[in-house]
């Protein structure tokens, strides 16, 4: 061989053979791409796993404030309940303590009847009339007039204001009322004034 021919196989050989510092793009892209769907895999496990995690969560956050919305709103009705109770009540005592200030007058009038003369008998009627309508107002409202001549004494009823020995009558029994009282059971306006019988001595 001669010496140009060895230099054309030399330049030949060197120009077919692949360069060994040259980039391997293809590899590299391919090894990346591979790479990068790993990771997508991944995180969509990791997501999937989070998911899975956070729905009992949820359902056990959105239990937990369904019943406390429950609790609230039944606190809400209670207390409506119970301030529509206490207007009620308020409203009742409040009655009570005016038609309270009527019953002097009812009992002026009563003593009036007592001492009246036969002679004043047109005042008579008149102030009977007033009388009789102040009672029903009374009635009305929930506090009728009792007579408990003849009673037992009840302490819930009666304001014991004397004793007196009476052969007449059981001891403990009521032989005369002073003041009349109004109202009964858990709606006593005022209690009977009364004078109970005890046992001879």
């Amino acid at each position: 061989m001669s010496h140009k021919d060895a230099e054309r196989a030399g330049t030949t050989s060197a120009a077919d053979r692949p360069d060994d510092h040259a980039p391997a793009n293809g590899r590299n892209q391919n090894g990346a791409a591979a790479e990068d769907t790993a990771k997508d895999r991944a995180a969509d496990r990791a997501a999937d796993r989070a998911a899975d995690t956070a729905a009992p969560d949820l359902a056990a956050r959105a239990a937990e404030l369904e019943d406390r919305w429950r609790r609230t709103a039944a606190e809400l009705e209670n207390f409506r309940k119970r301030t529509a109770r206490e207007s009620a009540g308020q409203r009742e005592d409040e009655r009570a303590r005016v038609l309270t200030r009527w019953l002097p007058v009812v009992d002026n009038l009563e003593l009036a009847l007592e001492h009246a003369g036969p002679e004043a008998k047109q005042i008579v009627e008149g102030i009977k009339a007033v009388r009789d309508q102040a009672l029903a107002v009374l009635a009305e409202y929930g506090y009728p007039r009792f007579d408990d001549a003849g009673k037992l004494f009840d302490p819930k009823l009666h304001d014991a204001v004397g004793t007196v020995a009476s052969p007449d009558s059981e001891p403990g029994t009521v032989v005369h009322v002073v003041r009349p009282r109004y109202g009964d059971g858990d709606k006593v306006l005022r209690p009977a004034g009364v004078i109970v019988a005890t046992e001879e001595r």
